[in-house]
């Protein structure tokens, strides 16, 4: 997910000084929005780009503190290795190599660079110090089919398939919902911001803030991947009945989170903490991260579907999923000289088997069902690792970026495959690495053109029962964002 351009009329609040004033304060309070809550980013769905953060604020949607405001965009995409293209997923192809990655494959591809979005967001000075309430509402949406974006459901519609006849599907936060934020909650320059709702994580921002990509879903390893930003699993990049905080006092940002389960005990509960420090161009932030009941979804086997009416299921909204409980710890850091701009970031994390497990028919986001789950799927805890690095240069309109990404993964498997580092299962020890450039012409600061490529290479038990190892994904497109 994403910071949308802030834009405000002041031309029509000049008639009289009163309005003028309140003008500018809702300005400010847009503006904390946006610097202090960092609230809008996606995998799934990547974030507009940093000059778009610092677009002047100009006559556009703005009406008594409420802002209408989105992002278009649309590219494309050849792959060297994919499946046919989703209406529904949000970046539309796999953009990295997934066990179904088979063939060359070219079309239009959304929210390539940016999570394509529609949006209301307001601030309101309260009265009170220096306390505004504040709001967001977002939904995201597929422009080249008009569908709401909805990852699950592409996994959903390849029930059943097997490997080399399925369609691109992956796990996503990103479910169909009306909106993919919603929250309500206050901010100040003083205390900081203070939210309620669906929103995105304090792991979440700092990914895009950290990633030389600005978490682009055709240009980033951990932009496309939800695994990075999630904590472990990509459904945790957002969570529903979440409380966050964050806040910058002098040089030091601070980070907290937590969701609620709505009952009682630990499952399906998650906490999030992060602490960093800025000075004369650099920042580095560190991140701990626990979700209990983690949700890893895929698609149906043809066997599971078979079982599916004596269970009480219906294909057409149930899924197979592995639960975990998640603990990450990470570092990242970037440091700006010039034009240029260097990022790099660790991750740690590390997987095990529920303390408290998940039964068949659970409601997962968006509606669907997991009418099958997996709460053993870690006899040892699997460990993943992930590092990237890159650098960015800006000259004139021009944006040029270079990143390298990679996963390291443990062997975490039981009994005879003790110790394996070969494909023949998915919990041998392994690695996936991606390279990718980009650039990015911002002919306005509504309008721009990019064009770039990922290369991505799966080695071990992380190709596991692929049908190919490697993919390159070269795409242009166009971007608007009013």
């Amino acid at each position: 997910m994403n910071h949308p351009i802030r834009n405000f009329d002041l031309g029509q609040r000049q008639e009289r000084p009163g309005r003028l004033v309140r003008a500018i304060r809702y300005g400010l309070a847009l503006g904390l929005l946006a610097t202090g809550a960092n609230l809008a980013q996606a995998q799934s769905a990547p974030a507009p780009s940093t000059t778009s953060e610092k677009a002047a604020i100009d006559e556009g949607l703005t009406w008594h503190g409420i802002t209408l405001y989105g992002i278009v965009d649309l590219g494309l995409q050849y792959d060297t290795h994919g499946a046919p293209f989703s209406d529904y997923y949000p970046a539309g192809s796999a953009d990295i190599v997934q066990k179904n990655s088979r063939q060359s494959v070219t079309g239009l591809t959304p929210s390539n660079l940016s999570q394509s979005r529609v949006g209301l967001q307001g601030a309101e000075p309260l009265g009170v110090g220096d306390l505004t309430g504040i709001f967001r509402v977002e939904t995201f949406f597929n422009p080249q089919s008009g569908d709401i974006s909805d990852a699950l459901k592409s996994l959903v519609q390849n029930n059943g398939r097997a490997l080399n006849v399925q369609t691109t599907n992956l796990d996503s936060s990103i479910a169909g919902q009306a909106f993919q934020q919603s929250f309500v909650g206050f901010s100040s320059p003083t205390y900081g911001t203070l939210t309620f709702g669906r929103q995105n994580t304090v792991l979440a921002d700092g990914i895009y803030k950290y990633d030389p990509q600005g978490a682009s879903q055709a240009f980033s390893l951990i932009g496309l991947s939800g695994t990075t930003a999630g904590g472990g699993d990509t459904e945790d990049r957002r969570l529903d009945s979440s409380l966050k905080y964050v806040a910058q006092f002098s040089n030091v940002h601070v980070g907290a989170e937590y969701k609620f389960n709505g009952s009682r005990g630990s499952a399906s509960t998650a906490s999030e903490f992060s602490v960093g420090y800025e000075m004369a161009g650099a920042s580095i932030d560190a991140y701990y991260t626990h979700i209990n009941d983690a949700v890893s979804a895929a698609a149906l086997s043809a066997a599971q579907v078979a079982e599916l009416p004596g269970l009480g299921f219906s294909p057409s909204n149930s899924l197979a999923a592995t639960i975990s409980d998640n603990t990450t710890f990470a570092v990242m850091g970037m440091y700006g000289f010039g034009p240029v701009k260097l990022f790099a970031g660790y991750e740690h994390i590390r997987f095990e088997n529920p303390s408290d497990p998940i039964e068949p028919g659970f409601d997962n986001i968006g509606g669907y069902k997991l009418a099958f789950v997996n709460n053993t799927a870690f006899p040892n805890d699997k460990i993943l690792q992930v590092y990237w690095a890159g650098a960015k240069y800006n000259v004139g309109k021009l944006e040029l970026t270079a990143a390298y990404y990679g996963y390291r993964q443990n062997s975490y498997a039981d009994g005879a495959n003790t110790g394996c580092t070969t494909t023949k299962a998915s919990s041998c020890s392994g690695t996936e690495t991606a390279v990718s450039i980009s650039g990015v012409y911002h002919f306005t600061k509504r309008f721009d053109a990019y064009a770039g490529a990922m290369y991505t290479t799966v080695e071990d038990g992380l190709a596991n029962a692929y049908l190919t190892r490697n993919d390159i994904d070269p795409t242009i497109g166009v971007r608007f964002r009013f």
